[in-house]
Order: C-alpha cells, then sequence, then structure tokens
C-alpha cells in the first residue's frame, strides 16, 4: 500500500523576474514525487495564507527571489513548516547560500527526495531576514533598483544602479557596539550577514553559512569611491575582511546607530532604520536544501589567489 502523498502549500510570486512559469511541469513533477500541491488564490496574502493553512500541509513551496522570502519569513516562523525554494528572482542569493539548483525544475525535482535541515535567520529591530542587513549603499542601492529594472536586466541590473548611486555616495559615521566594545568609524557602508550571498553574487565572508549561529559584519570605509571597484573581486568571493580599509569581525549580537536615521535594508528591502539591534536566531526555521558544505579560510583557489595579490598595500592590524 502506497504511503498518501504529502500536502505542500505552493506559493509563487507572479511579480518577480521569472513568475511567469508555467506552473504545470512544477506540479507534474512534484506529484511523480508523491507530493501533491495546493494554490491559493492569486490575489492571496502570502503571510495570511501560510499562518491560515499551517494545520493542513506538511510543506509550503515558494517560488520567488529573495524578497519573496524575506516577506514570507514571519509566517514560516510562526507556523513552524518546512520551507521549499523555487528560484524565480533576480539573484536568488539565499538559493545559492543553501548550494540549490537555480532553475526552477532542476529545484523542483529536488524537493521530493531533499531532507529539511535547520538554519538561522538574522533580526533586526523585529525584522527576520535570511541573506544580509546592510545600511549605507547597499541600501541607497536598494532604493534605486526597481522592479521594472530587475526583469528587464537581471543581475547586470545591479551593476546599472550601481554606477548611479556610486556618484552620489558619502562617508557617514556609525557607532558600532558588540561583545563588549564600542567604536565610531567612518563608513560607505555596514553589512551584518546572516547567509552566505547577497547583492547578485556578491558573498559576505569566505567562511559564512547560514546555518553557523553568527553574524558576520564588515564596514567599508574607504576613502575614495573608486577604491570600492578596486574591492569587487574580493568582495564577490569574501575576502574583502583582509583588505586594510574594510572593518570585519564575527558575532551574535550588534547594535549600530548613526547621527540621522538611516534605512536598512534587509534582503533587498528598505525594512527599517537606524539605530538597528541585530541578532541570530539560531536554527529557527528548516528548510530543503543539500547537506552544507563547509568552507574553511585559505583552501580555495580564490582565497589562494587573494593572498598572492592582496586588495591593499597593508595588512589589516
Amino acid at each position: 500500500m502506497s504511503a498518501a502523498p504529502r500536502r505542500a502549500l505552493l506559493i509563487c510570486n507572479a511579480k518577480a523576474r521569472n513568475g511567469g512559469l508555467d506552473l504545470e511541469a512544477v506540479r507534474a513533477i512534484l506529484r511523480a514525487g508523491g507530493i501533491e500541491p495546493e494554490e491559493p488564490p492569486p490575489d492571496a496574502d502570502c503571510r495570511d495564507t501560510i499562518r491560515n493553512r499551517a494545520g493542513s500541509v506538511d510543506l509550503v513551496i515558494l517560488g520567488g527571489g529573495d524578497g519573496t522570502m524575506n516577506f514570507a519569513a514571519p509566517a514560516l516562523v510562526e507556523s513552524g513548516l518546512p520551507l521549499a525554494i523555487l528560484p524565480l528572482g533576480t539573484a536568488n542569493d539565499l538559493a545559492r547560500s543553501l548550494d540549490l539548483p537555480l532553475d526552477p525544475l532542476a529545484a523542483a525535482r529536488f524537493i521530493p527526495t531533499a531532507a529539511a535541515r535547520p538554519v538561522d535567520l538574522g533580526w533586526v529591530n523585529g525584522h527576520y531576514y535570511f541573506n544580509v542587513a546592510s545600511v549605507g549603499f547597499s541600501a541607497e542601492l536598494a532604493g534605486e533598483l526597481t522592479a521594472k529594472s530587475k526583469k528587464t536586466w537581471g543581475v547586470l541590473g545591479y551593476a546599472v544602479a550601481a554606477v548611479r548611486v556610486l556618484r552620489r555616495v558619502r562617508p557617514f559615521t556609525v557607532t558600532i557596539e558588540h561583545d563588549g566594545t564600542v567604536e565610531k568609524v567612518t563608513t560607505i557602508q555596514v553589512s551584518v550577514g546572516n547567509g552566505r550571498h547577497y547583492g547578485g553574487g556578491m558573498t559576505v565572508a569566505e567562511t559564512a553559512a547560514v546555518d553557523d549561529g553568527k553574524l558576520d559584519f564588515y564596514s567599508l570605509e574607504i576613502d575614495h569611491w573608486w577604491r570600492l571597484i578596486a574591492l569587487l573581486p574580493a568582495l564577490r568571493r569574501g575576502t574583502h575582511g583582509r583588505a586594510a580599509d574594510v572593518r570585519a569581525f564575527h558575532a551574535q549580537e550588534i547594535r549600530i546607530s548613526t547621527r540621522r536615521p538611516r534605512p536598512v535594508n534587509t534582503d533587498g528591502e528598505l525594512t527599517t532604520h537606524t539605530p538597528a539591534h541585530f541578532k541570530v536566531v539560531p536554527k529557527i526555521l528548516q528548510v530543503f536544501a543539500p547537506e552544507p558544505v563547509r568552507r574553511a579560510p585559505g583552501f580555495d583557489l580564490a582565497a589562494l589567489g587573494d593572498r598572492l595579490f592582496p586588495t591593499s598595500e597593508a595588512p589589516k592590524p
């Protein structure tokens, strides 16, 4: 006697870059794997739907990008339902951090045989996030990016918007409190990462993982905008913390304040303002994903290249 199919709440964001995907193939893949998808009306609120169906389904399958996952996070936590991801967004940084297939149909084929594993969430001023929260350049970039530009240009849209933002970015002063220390610095951006990737493939730190129970902080304390361009290769690899003009550390709780309120970007959405209180919430959510790959610094070609060709003239003290 065959087992009863698992019931999945399938919610796809039609406004995501690939939100127009024909879901018939996805439904067929899921049913063949013993999962019966149930779909809410197109105009139903994602969070309300998850909360209301928590007792009648076995898992939630979310189709969308990082903004979709960010929006659904509170309801997922409250429901206790495990999450499966169909990457339909522009950057799909959470899917990258979890080593998931980026092709939606390949991701659908992965779900029926996958096991759910616990992941952490970042938290800032009452808002959960998966990837990275930032103040400064990235927050201004998030405000510059439009849904239309992301849908039209994809990840290239980040670069186009970044060039526009670079022309007007100015350093600002931020006070950082963590682990009993207080520091006041001048920076163009501070970022507090929970996951590994953000911003269309940037890496918050070379050993960062979405389930390591810590936050990865960095501050870009650069003198000229061109220095940010020079740092781009290291920012993509996550080795920027070795540069003399980048402050980086790990913590479980961080507070930052600025002279005037500044917007905080969480997973590409502007959700709160400084002063900002950051925490990591360990293993609060179950996500269907491969077993994690643990990355040690210095054991990959990118890291070796950074050692041979450092991103600054002098090591950080």
